[in-house]
């Protein structure tokens, strides 16, 4: 893509927002969630049950756990978004390169958010939907091909520990440039 067709670009944090939508809406739902528990947990501990005590605690410790984790996933998929958009925008849409995000929900929405960027929504929808994938499919398919994928350190190195990646582009500056 040259840089004369670049579309305006949003704020990082907009991007952000966009990339980690489901993954926002999943923190607050947590967030709510463990409130709840502890809530009940505390009204278990007056009452001293020693069935209902273990049980809110450990409903509010799943919970708890599960805001942090939301937070890296949110976080990791936004490195996934940086790379994409560089990558697409060096290339163009390249199908080579979708397939590197084909794994998740979460990190097809990072690849469709870059490259909506970049004006080729269009483009990674329909390949992915050429791949078979459609609007439902949530669950990532490692889980589905690997049911012992919490034991394998690609699961915690893709999912919650992606390196940080510094765009190779400063998008905004760009398309300014071009306005000019």
């Amino acid at each position: 893509m040259n840089y004369s067709e670049l579309p305006a670009q949003p704020h990082p944090l907009v991007s952000y927002l966009r990339v980690g939508r489901l993954l926002h809406w999943s923190l607050i739902l947590f967030l709510l969630e463990s409130w709840f528990y502890w809530v009940q947990f505390e009204a278990s501990l007056e009452q001293f049950s020693l069935f209902w005590v273990p049980f809110w605690f450990g409903c509010f410790l799943f919970s708890f756990v599960h805001i942090f984790l939301v937070i890296m996933d949110g976080w990791s998929r936004f490195q996934n978004y940086k790379r994409a958009k560089d990558l697409f925008f060096i290339h163009g849409f390249n199908s080579r390169i979708a397939d590197m995000y084909l794994g998740s929900k979460c990190q097809r929405n990072a690849a469709i958010v870059a490259a909506k960027e970049l004006g080729h929504e269009d483009e990674i929808i329909n390949y992915f939907r050429f791949k078979g994938i459609k609007w439902f499919h949530y669950i990532p398919y490692f889980i589905i091909n690997d049911p012992l994928f919490l034991f394998r350190n690609y699961f915690w190195e893709r999912t919650f520990l992606e390196k940080a990646y510094v765009s190779r582009f400063d998008y905004r500056r760009l398309h300014m440039e071009r306005a000019i």
